[in-house]
């Protein structure tokens, strides 16, 4: 097994095909800075020539100036029966003006004879002709052999012999691909641990994940002697996705031992993770290894104990190697453990054998029993508690609301809300409209409580759920809501219950506000 492994990304080319996303040239290039922030060998920015987005992409990443990273231009080896200078693909791969070029030529005999229709002789001459010709250019040359794990069950003999074509014209690197994603890890290492001891040349892995075993073969293949690893951040990627270098780096850091990264850039990956989701406009999932929020989440009572008096008895690793940390949820499976570890959070003093431990337990039971959900809103959870300790201060008292929704003349619905509060002596009566009768309510609320409270302008709602909780009770059923507030340092997220989505909606919406409140208090 090598010491030292090459990340190699392809979020902005391979994870650019993933269903859902769309980047633009903005969006490449703050991808690439931060790729580069983390230590990444190269970053393939696209294939030149193919559009004008990935044009202009080039040129901006021309202009930066990366402490880490080699920016890669991504193509095909050249057409059949032409010379390799007169290639309109490799001339645009040139054009580019990066220090190192990736190509892929094909591997499976049955890619050479059904897709290309060419022989496999002039495939063997395209390869070695389009190598030799980027490395007459002083490039540094990556040959990706596509389809190469389906290419040596077909055929061994002719798989070895396109990668000793490309060696041939001086391939700084051979990557063997599994592009169907369909090879299980134990014929990734013995195939890789074969043509390693055939070929000299340094050896890298391209996994697909079609099988869920994409991170698994790329550490395989790493095993069995691989140097080079590509990969996409989240394992963004066309169908299931490509092998998800978060994971990879995490392990070869963590797991076997190699420093493809720093400690501290190791550090920076949960917050480049979900930087990269953020930007690309695809949720990050939260049961994600290493950086998901649910990574390092406890949430049986059992677990809560074993981890407050030892981590290591529920978790592989310490959440802060990868920037993560570690949550303790709320909800009926909860624990007085999970409690007084609650309590020590939010700077309340609750001892072990206290009373209103239990009391809490038993209120967080009942709560979720009715279709309270806790551990994702942990601002309802804290203010719940705080009230239970009588550590909470009210800061308003509804005296009631009513909202309306009506068609206009111009056929549209309009929402809007009258709100009447108490804040000490003072009473406020207003209305506010909205898009729809919760955001028409949140103005309202709003609008009566920032003469009290001005920096209640500084927050808004980012995000809004609901959940049928019971779907047999049709249009009876209760409903719970979620919504996320923020404001300009922090986001948290409040839960409201009720058959009357309205209803459930406005205790969600008066806990986000009221929890913005004690936050500023505690200042």
């Amino acid at each position: 097994m090598a010491d030292n492994v090459k990340l190699y990304d392809t979020t902005l080319r391979d994870g650019a095909q993933t269903e859902g996303i769309s980047f633009s040239v903005t969006d490449k290039v703050r991808i690439a800075q931060k790729l580069d922030e983390l230590g990444v060998h190269y970053i393939e920015a696209g294939w030149p020539g193919a559009n004008p987005k990935d044009i202009e992409v080039f040129k901006k990443l021309k202009k930066l100036r990366l402490k880490n990273s080699k920016i890669t231009a991504f193509g095909s080896t050249k057409r059949p029966k032409i010379k390799a200078k007169d290639d309109v693909n490799l001339r645009s791969l040139i054009k580019a003006e990066t220090k190192a070029i990736t190509i892929f030529g094909k591997s499976w005999d049955l890619h050479v004879k059904d897709i290309l229709r060419t022989s496999l002789e002039e495939n063997l001459n395209m390869i070695t002709e389009s190598v030799a010709y980027l490395k007459s250019k002083n490039k540094e040359v990556i040959y990706d052999a596509e389809h190469f794990f389906d290419g040596f069950k077909s055929n061994p003999d002719y798989a070895i012999a396109t990668l000793e074509a490309a060696d041939n014209g001086g391939s700084d690197c051979l990557v063997l691909c599994d592009t169907n994603g369909g090879t299980l890890a134990s014929d990734i290492y013995r195939i890789t641990a074969e043509v390693k001891r055939i070929v000299k040349k340094r050896l890298g892995i391209h996994a697909h994940n079609d099988s869920e075993l994409a991170v698994a073969n790329s550490i395989s293949a790493v095993q069995a002697g691989c140097e080079h690893v590509q990969g996409t951040i989240n394992g963004f990627g066309e169908r299931c996705g490509n092998a998800n270098l978060v994971s990879i780096i995490s392990i070869l850091k963590l797991k076997l031992g190699i420093n493809c990264v720093s400690n501290t850039q190791l550090k920076e990956l949960t917050e480049a993770s979900r930087f990269i989701s953020e930007i690309s406009n695809m949720r990050q999932m939260g049961n994600q290894p290493f950086v998901g929020a649910s990574a390092f989440a406890h949430k049986a009572g059992v677990h809560v104990n074993a981890i407050l008096k030892n981590p290591k008895s529920y978790e592989h690793m310490d959440p802060a190697a990868t920037g993560n940390r570690r949550r303790l949820l709320i909800s009926e499976l909860s624990g007085k453990s999970t409690i007084l570890r609650k309590a020590e959070e939010f700077n309340l003093q609750l001892q072990k054998d206290s009373p209103k431990a239990k009391k809490i337990l038993k209120l967080v039971q009942e709560l979720e029993h009715k279709g309270y959900q806790f551990e994702s809103a942990e601002a309802s959870f804290e203010i719940l508690m705080r009230r239970s300790m009588k550590h909470f201060k009210s800061f308003f008292r509804l005296e009631g609301f009513r909202v309306i929704v009506e068609d206009d003349e111009d056929g549209n619905l309009v929402s809007e809300a009258t709100i009447k509060v108490k804040v000490g002596g003072k009473k406020e009566h207003t209305a506010a409209l909205g898009d729809g009768p919760v955001n028409a309510l949140d103005n309202a609320l709003r609008k009566a409580l920032v003469e009290f409270y001005p920096s209640l302008d500084k927050m808004h709602l980012a995000d809004f759920k609901v959940r049928v909780l019971d779907e047999k009770a049709g249009t009876a059923a209760k409903v719970r809501v979620l919504i996320q507030s923020q404001d300009e340092q922090d986001s948290w997220w409040t839960v409201g219950v009720s058959v009357n989505i309205i209803e459930a909606s406005w205790l969600a919406l008066v806990d986000g506000i009221e929890y913005k409140l004690m936050k500023d208090a505690k200042k």
